[in-house]
């Protein structure tokens, strides 16, 4: 496998391994260790003896930085006690040998029902870690391409991050396209209808939402590049008021403009994108010719 592989296919390890310098990675708490979530035995649940996260420091392009990428195989990524734990104990130590960004390769569809509460807390801590490594000058980096997608708590904590990367395939949100429609009804969301899920949630969606701060193809290559080039932009990466301020007066302004259109290609219509209709369908580069300021963001 090469950095030209797809990153949706790729398992989180070999993501990782293919997107930092060859060689460099330092694994914090692996499987050898068999830390396991005290959990899942009690249910009669499979464990992995990492809990389906790695975490470590390794180099980027000659930078030092910390990095977990989340194994979507186990239990879709979804975070426990331990899972949690490790993401949190790996941005907390981040304050302490200041590496020059954290990157977190994001696949997961939220909290680990089977840990329920602990597992809701451990999303909380990670939240809290990513906003103080921030605070601290640190960046923190979100990638999102896996085949779960980012959701539930991990779609916020990406959310949270100074700049989210996504493919055209990855996708981004609170709920899930299931769980809307069990809560709300077909008529407000068809999870079976996946061209609709992929408009409201996809990659090109969240670029032109303003969601993520770069879209690349589904290529290791690609998120190695972005990643690189998004660390690089964060000259001044602390959290402040004012920047919060903006981030709300932006969604303010998105539902005032946008919170009556029933599907997102109305939306792009609205931002007068040409041939919205068949947008979804562009390859990655002239779709980015095309969203050229026309971002709700204003990125």
């Amino acid at each position: 496998m090469n950095n030209s592989s797809s990153y949706q296919e790729a398992s989180a390890r070999e993501r990782l391994l293919q997107l930092v310098d060859a060689g460099s990675f330092e694994e914090l708490i692996g499987p050898a260790q068999r830390v396991v979530s005290p959990h899942l035995g009690q249910l009669n649940a499979p464990v992995a003896f990492d809990d389906g996260v790695a975490i470590g420091r390794a180099r980027l392009d000659g930078m030092p930085i910390f990095v977990a990428a989340q194994e979507g195989g186990f239990m879709g990524g979804a975070v426990g006690e331990v899972h949690g734990a490790k993401l949190t104990g790996l941005l907390r130590r981040a304050l302490d040998e200041r590496p020059q960004a954290v990157v977190l390769l994001i696949e997961s569809g939220g909290v680990r029902l089977h840990e329920a509460n602990a597992g809701l807390i451990a999303v909380a801590e990670v939240m809290r870690a990513v906003l103080d490594a921030r605070a601290a000058g640190i960046p923190v980096i979100a990638l999102v391409g896996g085949a779960n997608g980012a959701f539930g708590g991990m779609g916020i904590v990406a959310r949270c991050t100074n700049a989210v990367i996504m493919s055209e395939e990855a996708r981004l949100s609170m709920s899930g396209p299931e769980v809307i429609e069990t809560a709300n009804g077909v008529e407000e969301f068809d999870s079976r209808d996946r061209a609709l899920v992929w408009r409201t949630t996809g990659g090109k969606h969240r670029y032109l939402m303003g969601d993520c701060q770069a879209i690349v193809p589904d290529a290791i290559g690609a998120f190695r590049a972005a990643a690189i080039e998004a660390i690089a932009r964060q000259s001044a990466p602390e959290l402040t008021l004012q920047a919060l301020e903006q981030e709300q007066a932006m969604l303010t302004d998105r539902i005032a403009r946008y919170g009556a259109l029933p599907d997102p290609a109305d939306i792009w219509t609205e931002m007068g994108m040409p041939d919205a209709a068949n947008i979804a369908m562009l390859d990655i580069a002239p779709f980015k010719a095309a969203a050229a300021g026309r971002r709700a963001g204003g990125q």
